[in-house]
């Protein structure tokens, strides 16, 4: 076997963080795990932060376990969140959770600014509460000082890469995701970030995927495609265009690939997404709350004392009765973290159903209703972009559910391909190949990765309780209430 050439791919989601050596011979990628970390935030004062030195620490761990001969290494993390530095380079305060409430109402506020339609005109950024944009809105409304001392503006990987090279610019894939990129301009949105209130010269330059940064004890630095979702489709085990992709994890984030944004009055009334993506791509898609509600429901479960790992919640939701409640995974009832049965029982019971009291009973609601949401979001991206679907791609570590990926194949009458579980981290790690040119391109690299990744392949099962229960899907959204904005 040929000498692989050897790169570190630094994944870090909003449950945990992993550090990956990968190699590559020329034929296939091999990956092997230095270490995995959990990412718990921390509440102080009422405010809810990211851990960052933690985080920072653990990055290290990892890169020290590697040892000599790395070609490259890159940072990937989930979007949104940010840092801000001061005119001396020091981090002016850890960067807050998307999570944390102080975005609540910020989007009215914005809106009151710069009307909706406007903003999603010039960013092309579905509605979401925890978007950079509103947390930005946040600090100008209540006149934070650290807004009033910042010099710079990091995107979260981005903070990691200053730490290691010194290098304060931010990654095309990652900004993309913030409400606050034109991709018009291809530049920052200095219009609407002006109309809110936001010091404009805190931000930097914006740099491809596959940029060298610098190096970090002798290893050269790149920025990948480092937004995790951004690093996911490119580890898609594609060989055609006919493809939809579903990264399953915290998120669940279905789309498809295109090859310019689709801004217009469907994509706005559907609430559809733009973001960046390798060779100048981008990705169509719609953002699903996810396994988010199957994490907080075993940790519910966990604080009263009754540890379930996921194999076993998925045993106990496949042996549940099928289609008894359904609920809307994105309502804003599920977004905060806290006692998610207790949540999803409260759903079912405002809106006339069948109220879950089991773990079995509750977890296959979740499981049902994602992959019926599943359908119905990949239903509205088909209709707006006109791009035909054959098979639908399951990444990340979702690909492992089983029963989740029948369900999903099952709701959408596609094949359902699963796999890889690392495949952020091999994205992350394909863009440093083709950087290092090891690799020719992204459609070598995905042929690859379709001959030597093992996905495993969910055919759909014709059954028409799917076509019912999707029926009664609709009408559930239907008849619900607008979601708030945050």
């Amino acid at each position: 076997m040929t000498k692989s050439c050897e790169v570190l791919a630094i994944d870090i989601g909003a449950e945990s963080g992993r550090v990956m050596r990968i190699g590559f011979d020329g034929d296939r990628f091999h990956i092997s795990e230095l270490h995995r970390f959990p990412n718990v935030p921390v509440m102080a004062g009422g405010t809810l932060y990211w851990d960052v030195l933690r985080l920072w620490q653990d990055i290290q761990t990892g890169i020290e376990a590697a040892g000599p001969g790395m070609a490259g290494l890159g940072i990937d993390t989930w979007g949104c969140d940010y840092a801000l530095l001061d005119r001396d380079g020091e981090l002016l305060g850890n960067p807050v959770h998307y999570r944390d409430p102080r975005n609540e109402g910020m989007s009215d506020r914005v809106f009151g600014k710069v009307p909706w339609r406007t903003v999603y005109e010039r960013t092309g950024i579905q509605l979401m509460a925890p978007n950079t944009l509103f947390q930005l809105a946040g600090m100008v409304e209540s006149d934070s000082w650290q807004l009033a001392n910042a010099d710079c503006f990091l995107p979260f990987p981005q903070l990691f890469n200053y730490w290691m090279t010194g290098d304060r610019s931010a990654e095309f894939t990652h900004v993309s995701t913030m409400q606050i990129y034109s991709p018009h301009s291809k530049d920052w949105d200095y219009e609407t970030l002006q109309d809110i209130g936001v010091p404009t010269h805190i931000f930097g330059d914006i740099v491809p995927p596959g940029t060298r940064l610098g190096e970090y004890q002798g290893i050269p630095v790149f920025a990948p495609a480092s937004h995790d979702t951004a690093s996911a489709v490119v580890g898609v085990p594609a060989t055609g265009s006919d493809f939809a992709y579903l990264s399953s994890g915290t998120w669940s984030l279905l789309g498809l690939e295109t090859r310019e944004p689709i801004i217009n009055e469907a994509s706005f009334a559907a609430n559809l997404t733009n973001e960046g993506g390798v060779e100048g791509t981008y990705r169509f898609l719609v953002n699903v709350m996810g396994l988010w509600l199957v994490q907080q429901c075993r940790a519910t479960w966990a604080g009263a004392g009754h540890e379930l790992d996921y194999g076993q919640l998925t045993n106990e939701a496949r042996s549940a009765a099928p289609f008894v409640s359904l609920i809307d995974p994105d309502d804003d009832l599920f977004f905060p973290p806290g006692d998610m049965p207790a949540r999803i029982r409260e759903f079912c019971r405002a809106t006339g159903q069948p109220v879950p009291e089991s773990v079995g009973e509750v977890i296959r609601c979740v499981n049902e209703s994602l992959a019926l949401k599943y359908r119905y979001a990949l239903e509205r991206l088909i209709a707006v972009s006109e791009q035909p679907v054959a098979q639908l791609h399951i990444i990340g570590g979702g690909s492992q559910n089983e029963l989740l990926n029948q369900m999903t194949a099952n709701a959408t009458g596609l094949p359902v391909i699963a796999g890889p579980v690392e495949a952020t981290a091999l994205g992350n790690a394909i863009v440093q190949f083709l950087a290092l040119g090891e690799i020719a391109n992204l459609a070598e690299a995905r042929n690859i990765l379709a001959h030597t990744a093992g996905s495993v392949t969910f055919e759909p099962e014709e059954d028409e309780r799917w076509q019912e229960a999707f029926a009664r899907f609709c009408c559930l959204l239907e008849s619900e209430p607008t979601p708030s904005s945050g």
